[in-house]
Parts: structure tokens; C-alpha cells; sequence
């Protein structure tokens, strides 16, 4: 039976508890110039049964953006504990009979943005903005099952770091500097150009402008405060059955 959390900081009060159950969850910060920063809450009573597998659970890591599962581990309490405590996933190492930080050793930390309990409470989900390769072969996930569904979401992630390092050699930071007049311009010019080629017969043209188009829309969205995923929330509450 799901109960209710209370969460610190005191101004979010209570989470309810759903199908899949939710224990944990993030909010975003805004900072000066727009910048976001997603920081995790801390939740004061846990229900995960670690019981049933003898103190350990299975837990499911999934990248937070892009949604792919980049791999799976097990947690006892303390390593559960230690992950909430310190906002970065810890595994109970079977092989080495320890807890273990990943990223200890390599510095490729998981970052953690959201986690889920299953409606059993014996399984746990967490989604992560990862430091790095996840695998220890230097491959983004442990399963090889790299796709280029979701790269949107890493695309954009590369954009917010160009922009908020301010690198200077970076055309996406040039363009982002001139301001919103000379961004929305440049969709502009490349929609203008994807209209062009899509009343042609080359495809491959077609898709190079309309990959021109999203790049420089997300860097709109960022100019404005926004992101893909909000657009996406629109599309989603348009949705009727």
C-alpha cells in the first residue's frame, strides 16, 4: 500500500503515490541567464522491500533525456541511502561484497535526476544525467543498444553546455550571443530552406535541411527559457484518444 512522503524542502509538502509508485522526485532550479539545473529532493521514509532478494533489489538505470537504459545493478539499503544522500547512484557490488559509487574509479558519475519504485516495492528505477560512458568498454550503455531515437535530448544537452561554458570557439554559443532576433532569423532562413527542398526530388537534401531546422530551433528554445521537452508536453496534452 502506497503512503504519503514528505519531502525537504518543506514548500513542496507532500507526493502522492501512483501506479508505478513515485518516491522520488526532482525539481528544476533557475538560475541567472536562464541556465537550469535539476536538483534532487530528499524524501524522509522509504518502502522499498529489500526483503524479498535477501537485502538487495534490482535497479534499472535510465538516462534521463534521451530515455535509453544504460544499465542494471543492485542496491541493499545502504547503497539506497547513500544514492539519495549524496544524489549519485552507489551499487551493492556482488563481486566485490562492497558498496560502490559509480564513476569511483573512471570519474563517469550518475547523476540522479528521478527514481521509481515499482508497485511491488522490489525493483527500483532511476533516471540519470550520466558523466560519461556507462560501460566499463566505454560504450554509452551496457546493453550496445546505442540508437539514434532520443539523440535530440543529447543534442540539446550538448547545445547547454556549449552556451553555458561560453565557449568562444563554438558557433552555437556565437549565434546564441547575438541574441533572439538573429536565432529566430536563422529557423527562419533554414525553414524557408526546408520548404525549397521538399519540393524537390533529393530526400537527402530534404533531411539535411530538416536536421538545419531542429538544431537551430533548440537553440531557440533555450533562448527562450524553454526546452524540447515542454514542446513535447504540449504535443501530449493536445492528444485526445
Amino acid at each position: 500500500m502506497c503512503e504519503n512522503y514528505i519531502i525537504k524542502p518543506s514548500v513542496f509538502s507532500v507526493v502522492l503515490c501512483g501506479t508505478p509508485c513515485k518516491f522520488f522526485f526532482s525539481y528544476t532550479e533557475r538560475h541567472r541567464g536562464g541556465t537550469e539545473r535539476h536538483r534532487g529532493l530528499k524524501i524522509e521514509k522509504m518502502e522499498i522491500d529489500f526483503k524479498k532478494g535477501d537485502g538487495l533489489v534490482p535497479v534499472v538505470i535510465q538516462d534521463y533525456n534521451t530515455l535509453q537504459v544504460l544499465m542494471v545493478g543492485y542496491m541493499n539499503n545502504e547503497a539506497w541511502e547513500k544514492t539519495l544522500q549524496e544524489k549519485r547512484v552507489t551499487f551493492f557490488s556482488r563481486s566485490k561484497n562492497r558498496l560502490w559509487t559509480k564513476g569511483e574509479t573512471s570519474g563517469n558519475f550518475l547523476n540522479v535526476i528521478e527514481t521509481f519504485a515499482d508497485c511491488d516495492n522490489d525493483s527500483i528505477l532511476i533516471k540519470v544525467n550520466p558523466e560519461g560512458p556507462v560501460c566499463h568498454t566505454g560504450t554509452t550503455s551496457c546493453f550496445n543498444n546505442d540508437d539514434s531515437k532520443g539523440f535530440i535530448y543529447f543534442l540539446e544537452r550538448i547545445i547547454n553546455k556549449r552556451i553555458e561554458s561560453n565557449s568562444n570557439d563554438s558557433y552555437t554559443n556565437k549565434l546564441y550571443k547575438k541574441g533572439i532576433n538573429k536565432i529566430a532569423q536563422k529557423v527562419g532562413e533554414e525553414a524557408v530552406e526546408l520548404v525549397i527542398e521538399s519540393k524537390d526530388d533529393n530526400l537527402e537534401l530534404f533531411k539535411n535541411e530538416a536536421a538545419d531546422l531542429l538544431y537551430h530551433l533548440l537553440i531557440l528554445l533555450k533562448a527562450r527559457n524553454t526546452d524540447f521537452k515542454s514542446i513535447e508536453e504540449v504535443l501530449k496534452g493536445r492528444h485526445k484518444e
